[in-house]
Protein backbone atom coordinates (compact mmCIF):
# COMPACT_ATOMS: atom_id res chain seq x y z
CA UNK A 1 0.00 0.00 0.00
CA UNK A 2 1.29 3.43 -0.27
CA UNK A 3 1.17 5.70 2.63
CA UNK A 4 1.13 8.71 0.71
CA UNK A 5 -2.43 10.42 0.46
CA UNK A 6 -3.96 10.38 -2.64
CA UNK A 7 -5.94 13.51 -3.88
CA UNK A 8 -9.55 13.33 -3.21
CA UNK A 9 -10.96 11.61 -6.12
CA UNK A 10 -14.08 13.54 -7.78
CA UNK A 11 -17.25 12.74 -6.28
CA UNK A 12 -20.35 12.07 -9.08
CA UNK A 13 -22.84 15.08 -10.06
CA UNK A 14 -24.82 16.43 -7.26
CA UNK A 15 -27.19 14.48 -6.57
CA UNK A 16 -31.23 14.75 -5.38
CA UNK A 17 -31.33 15.66 -1.63
CA UNK A 18 -30.56 11.92 0.39
CA UNK A 19 -33.57 12.59 2.99
CA UNK A 20 -35.91 12.91 0.11
CA UNK A 21 -34.44 9.83 -1.92
CA UNK A 22 -34.52 7.69 1.10
CA UNK A 23 -38.22 8.72 2.16
CA UNK A 24 -39.57 8.42 -1.65
CA UNK A 25 -37.75 4.73 -1.94
CA UNK A 26 -39.90 4.25 1.72
CA UNK A 27 -43.11 5.33 0.42
CA UNK A 28 -42.18 3.44 -2.17
CA UNK A 29 -41.49 -0.29 -0.34
CA UNK A 30 -44.05 0.93 2.51
CA UNK A 31 -41.40 1.40 5.38
CA UNK A 32 -38.92 4.00 6.27
CA UNK A 33 -35.15 3.71 5.66
CA UNK A 34 -32.88 6.54 7.87
CA UNK A 35 -30.86 8.82 5.56
CA UNK A 36 -27.53 7.49 6.62
CA UNK A 37 -28.06 4.22 5.74
CA UNK A 38 -28.78 5.87 2.08
CA UNK A 39 -25.94 8.05 2.08
CA UNK A 40 -23.55 4.80 3.44
CA UNK A 41 -24.87 2.99 0.56
CA UNK A 42 -23.92 5.79 -1.87
CA UNK A 43 -20.39 6.44 -0.12
CA UNK A 44 -19.64 2.41 -0.59
CA UNK A 45 -21.10 2.88 -4.66
CA UNK A 46 -18.53 6.14 -5.10
CA UNK A 47 -15.81 4.32 -4.16
CA UNK A 48 -16.05 1.06 -6.30
CA UNK A 49 -17.39 2.92 -8.99
CA UNK A 50 -14.19 5.38 -8.38
CA UNK A 51 -11.68 2.12 -8.42
CA UNK A 52 -10.48 3.44 -5.09
CA UNK A 53 -8.50 1.21 -3.19
CA UNK A 54 -6.45 0.77 0.48
CA UNK A 55 -5.18 4.08 1.65
CA UNK A 56 -6.92 6.60 -1.16
CA UNK A 57 -8.34 9.46 0.48
CA UNK A 58 -11.93 10.46 0.75
CA UNK A 59 -13.61 13.70 0.19
CA UNK A 60 -14.46 15.40 3.26
CA UNK A 61 -17.74 14.83 5.22
CA UNK A 62 -17.85 18.12 4.40
CA UNK A 63 -17.51 17.83 0.48
CA UNK A 64 -19.76 14.22 0.48
CA UNK A 65 -22.46 16.51 2.75
CA UNK A 66 -22.49 18.97 -0.59
CA UNK A 67 -22.39 16.61 -3.07
CA UNK A 68 -24.75 14.48 -1.94
CA UNK A 69 -27.31 17.07 -0.98
CA UNK A 70 -27.54 16.13 2.67
CA UNK A 71 -26.11 17.11 6.00
CA UNK A 72 -22.59 16.57 7.46
CA UNK A 73 -24.32 15.42 10.67
CA UNK A 74 -25.96 12.35 8.49
CA UNK A 75 -22.79 11.72 6.76
CA UNK A 76 -21.03 12.04 10.02
CA UNK A 77 -23.37 9.26 11.03
CA UNK A 78 -22.76 7.09 7.78
CA UNK A 79 -18.95 6.92 8.22
CA UNK A 80 -19.49 5.81 11.73
CA UNK A 81 -21.29 2.75 10.20
CA UNK A 82 -18.54 2.33 7.13
CA UNK A 83 -15.95 2.75 9.91
CA UNK A 84 -17.34 -0.01 12.11
CA UNK A 85 -17.49 -2.39 9.45
CA UNK A 86 -13.82 -1.43 8.35
CA UNK A 87 -14.36 0.05 4.91
CA UNK A 88 -13.32 3.54 5.55
CA UNK A 89 -11.02 4.74 8.26
CA UNK A 90 -10.68 8.98 9.61
CA UNK A 91 -7.42 10.54 10.52
CA UNK A 92 -8.06 13.30 13.00
CA UNK A 93 -6.15 16.29 11.25
CA UNK A 94 -5.89 13.98 7.73
CA UNK A 95 -9.04 13.07 6.34
CA UNK A 96 -10.81 10.47 5.60
CA UNK A 97 -9.10 7.40 3.69
CA UNK A 98 -10.28 3.81 2.34
CA UNK A 99 -9.68 1.61 5.26
CA UNK A 100 -6.74 -0.47 4.65
CA UNK A 101 -8.18 -4.45 5.02
CA UNK A 102 -6.62 -6.70 4.78
CA UNK A 103 -9.29 -9.59 4.27
CA UNK A 104 -8.27 -11.67 0.95
CA UNK A 105 -12.12 -11.07 0.04
CA UNK A 106 -11.64 -7.66 -0.37
CA UNK A 107 -8.08 -6.89 -1.56
CA UNK A 108 -7.71 -5.74 -5.15
CA UNK A 109 -6.93 -9.36 -6.92
CA UNK A 110 -10.58 -10.03 -6.31
CA UNK A 111 -11.90 -7.22 -8.42
CA UNK A 112 -12.10 -4.31 -6.24
CA UNK A 113 -14.51 -3.69 -3.46
CA UNK A 114 -17.57 -6.00 -2.31
CA UNK A 115 -20.64 -3.89 -2.76
CA UNK A 116 -23.33 -5.19 0.08
CA UNK A 117 -26.42 -3.12 -1.62
CA UNK A 118 -25.56 -5.16 -4.98
CA UNK A 119 -27.40 -7.83 -5.72
CA UNK A 120 -25.51 -9.52 -7.95
CA UNK A 121 -22.25 -9.42 -5.75
CA UNK A 122 -24.35 -10.76 -2.50
CA UNK A 123 -25.25 -13.76 -5.09
CA UNK A 124 -21.44 -14.59 -5.80
CA UNK A 125 -20.70 -14.53 -2.46
CA UNK A 126 -23.47 -17.12 -1.14
CA UNK A 127 -22.28 -19.18 -4.47
CA UNK A 128 -18.56 -18.71 -2.58
CA UNK A 129 -19.88 -19.55 0.81
CA UNK A 130 -21.37 -22.07 -0.20
CA UNK A 131 -18.20 -23.97 -1.96
CA UNK A 132 -16.21 -23.54 0.83
CA UNK A 133 -18.80 -24.34 4.01
CA UNK A 134 -19.87 -27.38 1.96
CA UNK A 135 -15.84 -28.28 2.22
CA UNK A 136 -14.97 -26.93 5.26
CA UNK A 137 -18.35 -29.39 6.86
CA UNK A 138 -17.01 -32.42 5.48
CA UNK A 139 -13.47 -32.05 6.58
CA UNK A 140 -15.28 -31.35 10.27
CA UNK A 141 -16.95 -34.95 9.91
CA UNK A 142 -13.82 -36.60 9.49
CA UNK A 143 -11.26 -34.37 11.60
CA UNK A 144 -13.63 -32.61 14.69
CA UNK A 145 -11.82 -33.32 17.89
CA UNK A 146 -14.34 -33.79 21.06
CA UNK A 147 -14.10 -30.19 22.04
CA UNK A 148 -14.74 -28.74 18.35
CA UNK A 149 -17.77 -30.80 18.70
CA UNK A 150 -18.72 -29.81 21.88
CA UNK A 151 -18.26 -26.21 20.73
CA UNK A 152 -20.34 -26.61 17.61
CA UNK A 153 -23.06 -28.30 19.74
CA UNK A 154 -23.51 -25.40 22.38
CA UNK A 155 -23.90 -22.80 19.57
CA UNK A 156 -26.40 -25.00 18.05
CA UNK A 157 -28.30 -24.91 21.34
CA UNK A 158 -27.77 -21.48 21.44
CA UNK A 159 -29.53 -20.62 18.15
CA UNK A 160 -32.61 -22.30 19.23
CA UNK A 161 -32.78 -20.69 21.94
CA UNK A 162 -32.65 -17.77 20.61
CA UNK A 163 -35.24 -18.40 18.18
CA UNK A 164 -37.41 -19.69 20.91
CA UNK A 165 -37.15 -16.78 23.11
CA UNK A 166 -36.68 -14.18 20.00
CA UNK A 167 -33.45 -12.84 21.12
CA UNK A 168 -32.22 -11.93 17.44
CA UNK A 169 -28.84 -10.82 19.02
CA UNK A 170 -28.16 -14.15 20.65
CA UNK A 171 -28.94 -15.82 17.60
CA UNK A 172 -27.09 -13.95 15.16
CA UNK A 173 -24.03 -14.29 18.03
CA UNK A 174 -24.93 -18.20 17.85
CA UNK A 175 -24.84 -18.37 14.44
CA UNK A 176 -21.65 -17.02 14.12
CA UNK A 177 -20.27 -19.21 16.86
CA UNK A 178 -21.50 -22.02 14.96
CA UNK A 179 -20.03 -21.63 11.21
CA UNK A 180 -17.31 -20.87 12.31
CA UNK A 181 -16.91 -23.43 14.88
CA UNK A 182 -17.13 -25.79 12.02
CA UNK A 183 -14.88 -24.37 10.06
CA UNK A 184 -12.06 -24.61 13.04
CA UNK A 185 -13.62 -27.86 12.79
CA UNK A 186 -12.12 -28.45 9.46
CA UNK A 187 -8.25 -28.22 10.70
CA UNK A 188 -7.67 -26.21 7.48
CA UNK A 189 -6.36 -22.50 8.17
CA UNK A 190 -7.30 -21.25 4.29
CA UNK A 191 -10.97 -22.38 5.01
CA UNK A 192 -11.52 -20.81 8.37
CA UNK A 193 -10.05 -17.29 6.57
CA UNK A 194 -12.30 -17.77 3.70
CA UNK A 195 -15.58 -18.57 6.17
CA UNK A 196 -14.47 -15.82 8.49
CA UNK A 197 -14.32 -13.11 5.49
CA UNK A 198 -17.04 -14.23 3.50
CA UNK A 199 -19.75 -14.32 6.75
CA UNK A 200 -17.76 -11.01 7.44
CA UNK A 201 -18.98 -9.02 4.09
CA UNK A 202 -22.26 -10.82 4.19
CA UNK A 203 -22.91 -8.86 7.87
CA UNK A 204 -22.02 -5.76 5.40
CA UNK A 205 -25.50 -6.22 3.49
CA UNK A 206 -27.15 -6.86 6.48
CA UNK A 207 -25.76 -3.79 8.55
CA UNK A 208 -26.89 -1.64 6.17
CA UNK A 209 -29.47 -2.24 4.15
CA UNK A 210 -31.93 -5.12 6.23
CA UNK A 211 -32.25 -4.50 9.74
CA UNK A 212 -31.84 -6.89 12.50
CA UNK A 213 -34.38 -9.29 13.04
CA UNK A 214 -35.31 -12.99 13.37
CA UNK A 215 -36.93 -13.82 9.83
CA UNK A 216 -39.16 -16.76 8.55
CA UNK A 217 -36.74 -18.63 7.84
CA UNK A 218 -34.98 -19.00 11.75
CA UNK A 219 -36.48 -21.88 12.63
CA UNK A 220 -35.32 -24.05 9.24
CA UNK A 221 -32.30 -22.28 10.16
CA UNK A 222 -32.24 -24.02 13.42
CA UNK A 223 -33.09 -26.92 12.20
CA UNK A 224 -30.43 -26.84 9.73
CA UNK A 225 -27.85 -26.15 11.96
CA UNK A 226 -29.05 -29.71 13.69
CA UNK A 227 -28.79 -31.69 10.79
CA UNK A 228 -25.01 -30.37 10.09
CA UNK A 229 -24.07 -30.67 13.69
CA UNK A 230 -25.41 -34.67 13.47
CA UNK A 231 -23.65 -35.35 10.22
CA UNK A 232 -20.12 -33.98 11.52
CA UNK A 233 -20.80 -35.99 14.73
CA UNK A 234 -21.44 -39.12 13.41
CA UNK A 235 -18.44 -38.97 10.94
CA UNK A 236 -20.81 -38.86 7.58
CA UNK A 237 -18.63 -36.12 5.33
CA UNK A 238 -20.98 -36.46 2.49
CA UNK A 239 -24.18 -36.10 4.64
CA UNK A 240 -22.61 -32.68 6.50
CA UNK A 241 -21.78 -31.14 2.91
CA UNK A 242 -25.58 -32.00 1.80
CA UNK A 243 -26.74 -30.73 4.79
CA UNK A 244 -24.59 -27.58 4.66
CA UNK A 245 -25.63 -27.11 1.06
CA UNK A 246 -29.12 -27.34 1.73
CA UNK A 247 -28.69 -24.87 4.66
CA UNK A 248 -26.87 -22.10 2.33
CA UNK A 249 -29.52 -22.67 -0.65
CA UNK A 250 -32.53 -21.91 1.68
CA UNK A 251 -31.00 -19.32 3.21
CA UNK A 252 -30.07 -17.71 0.17
CA UNK A 253 -33.19 -17.35 -1.52
CA UNK A 254 -34.36 -16.15 1.64
CA UNK A 255 -31.77 -13.55 1.81
CA UNK A 256 -32.68 -12.77 -1.82
CA UNK A 257 -36.42 -12.23 -0.95
CA UNK A 258 -35.33 -9.73 1.26
CA UNK A 259 -32.72 -7.68 -0.15
CA UNK A 260 -35.05 -7.20 -3.05
CA UNK A 261 -38.38 -6.31 -0.44
CA UNK A 262 -36.28 -4.10 1.44
CA UNK A 263 -33.48 -2.35 -1.07
CA UNK A 264 -35.08 -2.89 -4.43
CA UNK A 265 -38.97 -2.36 -3.38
Amino acid sequence: MNDTPAAPAALPTQAPPVAAAAANGAEARGEYRPGYEVVAERILEFIAESRLVAGDRLPTENDLAQRLNTSRAVVREAVKILSALGRVRAHKGRGLFVADDEGMLVTSRWGGFFRPVDLDHVLMLFEFRRVQEMAASSLAATRATPAELRTIEVAMQQCRHGFVHNQVEVFNQADEEFHMGVAAASHNTFLVSAVRDARRLQRQSSAIGIHDALGEGTESAVEEHEAIYRAIRDGRPDEAAEATAAHLDRTLEDYRREIQRRLFG
